[in-house]
This record gives structure tokens, sequence and C-alpha cells, in this order.
């Protein structure tokens, strides 16, 4: 039994660091965010110019900064819920709703997106989708891969909180 708790534990362990590793990388996309919208502003009130595929980058990289990070934000347990009843709880009681939540809300979700969207991204590999605007971005078959991307990555760390919360509701039984 020990060996299957130190598996599960394991695999915890390593979603954590995969989540805080992403958590990183988003970090560095809100900073980019920020200068591409400081490059758009000014290009458009110092200099009388714009850039149709400028604003696509920062449409990409703010469709890609929140889509990757919701993974995360459930790891570092900041995603949205009603804390005013959920902290006055004791940690097993927390376990439970956290188990039930992953369970039967959080992973049915993110399988029917997965399954919905898989489609829509497979025809716009097929057909490399690109900007119907002129001047804009070759690369929406991309854009469209994180959605698949986000599924993974926020199935994993459900099933992370799934392990976590059964494995406290064991140790607090």
């Amino acid at each position: 039994m020990n060996n299957y708790i130190d598996l599960l534990n394991g695999f915890v362990l390593k979603q954590d660091k995969l989540q805080q590793y992403f958590g990183k990388i988003i970090a560095w996309g809100l900073l980019s965010l920020v200068v591409i919208s400081a490059l758009i502003v000014v290009s458009r009130y110092g200099f009388d110019a714009g850039s149709i595929a400028l604003q696509e980058v920062a449409l990409y990289n703010h469709a890609a900064v929140f889509m990757l990070g919701f993974a995360y934000t459930l790891q570092q347990n900041e995603h949205v819920r009603i804390d005013v009843f959920y902290g006055q709880m004791t940690i097993s009681r927390q376990a439970w709703i956290d188990l039930f939540g992953s369970l039967f809300f959080a992973l049915p979700v993110i399988i029917f997106i997965a399954w919905s969207s898989w489609d829509y991204v497979a025809l716009s590999w097929k057909i490399h989708e690109s900007s119907a605007e002129a001047g804009g971005l070759a690369y929406v078959y991309l854009l469209k891969t994180v959605i698949l991307i986000m599924t993974f990555l926020l199935g994993l760390q459900s099933v992370s909180l799934l392990i976590t919360s059964a494995l406290k509701i064991k140790e607090y039984k």
C-alpha cells in the first residue's frame, strides 16, 4: 500500500514542478504582453502607424498566457471559489469538496472541451489556417492548438488535485 501512496505522491510532486515551470514561463509571457501592448500604443499614437501583425501577436500572447495559466492557477490554489465557506471548513471537508469538484465538475468539463475542440484544431492544422486580416499572422492553427495543450495541463492538474484530496481524506480519517 505504501508503494501505491508513494507513486501517487511522486506524481503530485512532478505535476507541481511542471506547473511551476509553466508558471514561470507565463510570468514572462505577461511581461511580453505589456511590452507588445506598449509598442502598439506608441506606434499608433506616436508615429501614426499600425500593424495588424503586431496586434495579432498581442492577441495570441494574451490567449496563450490565460489558457496556459489555468493549470498553474489551480495548482497555486488561486482559482475562484467561495472562500467565505471553504476557509471555515476543516481540512478533511475541504479535501472532500476539492475531490468532488475535480471529479464531477473540472474533469468532465476538461474532457468535453478537449473532445469538442479536437476537430476544430485538426481542421485548422489541415488547412494551415491563417489570419483573415490582410497583414495578419499565418499561425492561427498554432493558437488553436493551445486549447488542447490547456486541456492536457488542466487535466493533469485536476488529477493531481483529486489525488491530493484523496490522500488528505485518508490521512485525516
